[in-house]
């Protein structure tokens, strides 16, 4: 919504930080007491994941009023993209020790267990090769393939990404019949990535005996395609809710901060599927 406030607008104090700590300390005592077997874990985990979309419907809802009641000027703006492009950078740092980790498994790790006196003693059949299981893991398994599904959902990506910087073109030039068209396509195309990703996941349980439990190849490739499939659900929701917004009018040409940090989220998605895609199924 356009401001015409010359001052630097500045929050009343909120509950909203101390509350959703309080969240993530319910989720971490839930979960290692889940780990640990504790009988309350599970409930205490659900907690605080409750407790945790309270405050972010809560406190993204403030933020939306805030907006439409025309409190945020263009500096208020550039300090949201700011914080959303350092938002963004954190999370490029999550994928990029993951993948480093993957590299160690992979180029260090693997090829030292199959190596000199230690391996001879204690696993003389184990092969240094990719994929791999580890040392003492049996039951056999097969690796994920690049073609059918992984193939198929990085061209929903690409095309998502088509999709959406072309509604981000109708909202500049006011075109709201276009921006609601691709914007709508642009979160089916997310929604056919996650079934065909749930669909992935069920053959490979099923018929590739590919699991968690399979080792670190099993272990490395859920890590890495599963939580880019958590991004890719936060990212339709984004989208969702920057539809219901937009048939509601919040936006303008000028002043469109939150459906831009739901492009770039969107993006940032893409682009971490292309290299996943190449380092995880191909290489």
């Amino acid at each position: 919504m356009i401001s015409d406030n010359t001052e630097y607008f500045l929050p009343h104090p909120t509950r909203w930080p101390i509350v959703g700590s309080s969240a993530l300390l319910l989720m971490a005592f839930g979960g290692a007491a889940w780990i640990n077997d504790g009988a309350a874990g599970p409930y205490v985990l659900a907690a605080g994941v409750a407790v945790l979309g309270y405050v972010l419907l809560g406190w993204f809802g403030d933020v939306i009023r805030e907006g439409r009641e025309g409190l945020y000027d263009d500096q208020v703006e550039a300090s949201l993209r700011w914080g959303v492009g350092w938002f963004l950078f954190s999370e490029v740092v999550v994928f990029a020790a993951l993948f480093a980790a993957l590299f160690y498994v992979r180029e260090i790790s693997v090829p030292g267990l199959a190596s000199g006196e230690t391996h001879t003693l204690l696993w003389p059949g184990f092969k240094p090769g990719w994929p791999a299981s580890g040392p003492d893991i049996e039951g056999a398994f097969s690796a994920m393939k690049g073609w059918g599904i992984p193939t198929l959902n990085t061209f929903m990506l690409l095309m998502s990404g088509v999709t959406v910087t072309l509604a981000h073109g109708a909202l500049n030039k006011g075109h709201r019949g276009r921006l609601v068209v691709f914007l709508l396509a642009t979160i089916l195309l997310g929604l056919l990535f996650l079934r065909n990703q749930a669909s992935e996941y069920h053959h490979a349980y099923t018929a590739l005996n590919l699991t968690l439990g399979t080792g670190v190849y099993g272990a490395t490739f859920f890590v890495l395609t599963g939580l880019h499939g958590v991004h890719v659900a936060i990212g339709t929701a984004f989208l969702m809710v920057m539809l219901v917004r937009i048939v509601r009018g919040d936006f303008t040409a000028k002043h469109h901060v939150g459906f831009l940090a739901a492009t770039w989220y969107w993006h940032f998605v893409g682009v971490v599927w292309l290299i996943l895609f190449v380092v995880v199924y191909w290489l």
